[in-house]
């Protein structure tokens, strides 16, 4: 499981001549990413100096560590509906009955390979949505990784959507397709035309 393996162990399989990990789990990784940075900057957003925010602060950290757990766990699940993919395309295909069954097996495997992204783009907007809350009342001193989390989030974004992409061109049942499209369609747009605002204020007031 990606969530419990070393950061070398894991970059090492990535970099292999493997199908899983890929680009899904990437992705996932990077939310997670975003979302653990939120949590450090709201850890850092305490004492007395912001007393006045401790009931807001504790809210965004606890939120930010659930993201970051479910982030994890979207990884582990790209890693195994991608590779249910590949075994569906392993079936045999020797009569007209097996050929059947391997191309309906094919065709579920990547519906449910897309689940996941589509579920990992709702949670990075998800990110990008309390690092934006967090900044008005963050500590100045780490006010950077606001905008680290913000850019991790919307690869998560980006990535996840062109993940959707390869598998949905790939079902032939227009319905389905058109469904799935449907769960995501201008939902990472939302998420990146945020987080490059949000990027832009962070080194607006690093800049003044």
């Amino acid at each position: 499981m990606i969530s419990s393996e070393t950061i070398n162990d894991y970059l090492a399989r990535l970099a292999s001549r493997e199908p899983t990990p890929g680009g899904g789990a990437a992705a996932a990784l990077h939310a997670a990413q975003g979302a653990a940075l939120v949590a450090m900057v709201a850890r850092y957003t305490t004492g007395e100096k912001y007393a006045q925010h401790a009931g807001q602060v504790a809210r965004i950290t606890e939120t930010a560590d659930q993201l970051r757990n479910e982030a994890l766990g979207l990884a582990d699940e790209d890693e195994r509906a991608f590779q249910g993919v590949i075994d569906a395309y392993k079936l045999p295909s020797t009569t007209e009955d097996l050929k059947a069954a391997k191309t309906a097996a094919i065709q579920q495997a990547l519906v449910n390979a897309a689940q996941t992204p589509a579920r990992l783009i709702g949670l990075a907007g998800a990110v990008v949505e309390l690092a934006t809350e967090l900044f008005d009342i963050a500590n100045p001193n780490v006010i950077s990784d606001v905008a680290a989390a913000t850019d991790a989030a919307r690869a998560a974004a980006t990535t996840a959507r062109v993940n959707i992409d390869i598998n949905v061109v790939a079902i032939k049942d227009p319905a389905i397709r058109s469904e799935l499209a449907g769960q995501t369609d201008g939902i990472e747009d939302k998420v990146v035309l945020a987080a490059d605002s949000l990027a832009k204020r962070v080194r607006e007031r690093i800049l003044a």
